[in-house]
C-alpha cells in the first residue's frame, strides 16, 4: 500500500508533504504581492463560464496566510496533475 502512495504521489508521503508547504509558500507571497484573493480565482472562473454560456463559445478569447493563500491553489492542481499522470 504504502508503495502505491508514494507512487501516486511521486515520492515519499514526507518529501511530498514539504515539496507542497514551500511551493504554497512561494505561491502565496507571489498571489499576496499582486493581491490576488482565491476567491477572484474563483469568481474569475465563474464570470468565465458565464460569459462563454451567454455569449456562446465566442467568449473563449476573453480569457499562515501566505500557506494557505498558496495551498488553495497549489494542492489542487497538485491533485489534479497526479490523478491525470496516475498509471493503474
Amino acid at each position: 500500500m504504502s508503495e502505491r502512495v508514494n507512487r501516486f504521489l511521486g515520492d515519499t508521503v514526507a518529501r511530498t508533504i514539504v515539496k507542497l508547504i514551500v511551493v504554497s509558500l512561494i505561491v502565496g507571497f507571489v498571489m499576496a504581492y499582486f493581491n490576488i484573493d482565491p476567491y477572484d480565482i474563483v469568481y474569475g472562473v465563474q464570470h468565465f463560464v458565464l460569459n462563454l454560456w451567454h455569449r456562446g463559445f465566442a467568449a473563449l478569447g476573453s480569457v499562515g496566510q501566505y500557506l494557505l493563500l498558496g495551498a488553495t491553489v497549489v494542492i489542487p492542481v497538485f491533485l489534479i496533475i497526479r490523478l491525470m499522470s496516475a498509471r493503474s
